[in-house]
Order: C-alpha cells, then structure tokens, then sequence
C-alpha cells in the first residue's frame, strides 16, 4: 500500500534551517509528480511546493521562493524540503503528498515550529 513517512521537523530559531525528508513506498516513485503541503493552526491547508517526475520542473508558493528547495532522489524514493531563513509564520504541520485517483495519498505529517 502507499506510504508516505515524514521527518525532520522540529523547533527552530527565525533565520535558522530545517530539512525535511519525505520516504515513500508501496508506488512507482518515479512516475510522480510529489508536493509539499503545510497547515498552519486555524488554516487551511496550502501548497508550499511541487516537483516534476524527474526533479526539474519545481514550484513554489509566493511565500517560500528563495527560502525553500524542493528536491527528489528517484533511486531512494525519497522527497526533501530545504528551509532556510524560516520566518515564525512558517509554522506549521508540514505534509508530503502524492497526487492519485480517486483521491490523494498524505503522509501523517511533521511539526515545524520556528520561534526565539
């Protein structure tokens, strides 16, 4: 069955970095696209970046460009998240998606908290 593993969240200080890992399994990595997804408290949640099947197609939310990097290692099945310079309004539950029909598959996601 399709498995989405978060990890790596946790409490950061503004302007520091985080990486997030995303491991899947149980699908053919490979032959899709992959988000990541954040929910703030009180918020819906919202894309905060996406990336094409072979990593060079990326998108980023307004919000993160310039501070966040999406990657993907296809041969380790593997999604990342680099955050850097974090604001304390990028707190949030972070979540890895893979698009599918008839619905969706999430992981349970990973906290990041940023706050002095």
């Amino acid at each position: 069955q399709v498995q989405l593993v978060e990890s790596g969240g946790g409490l950061v200080q503004p302007g520091g970095s985080l990486r997030l890992s995303c491991a899947a399994s149980g699908f053919t990595f490979s032959s899709y696209v992959m988000s990541w997804h954040r929910q703030a408290p009180g918020k819906e949640r919202e894309l905060v970046a996406s990336i094409g099947t072979t990593g060079d197609n990326t998108k980023y939310a307004d919000s993160v460009k310039g501070r966040f990097t999406i990657s993907r290692d296809n041969a380790k099945n593997m999604v990342f998240l680099q955050m850097n310079s974090l604001k304390p309004e990028d707190t949030a539950v972070y979540y890895c998606r893979r698009p599918g029909i008839p619905r969706a598959y999430w992981g349970q996601g990973t906290q990041v908290t940023v706050s002095s």
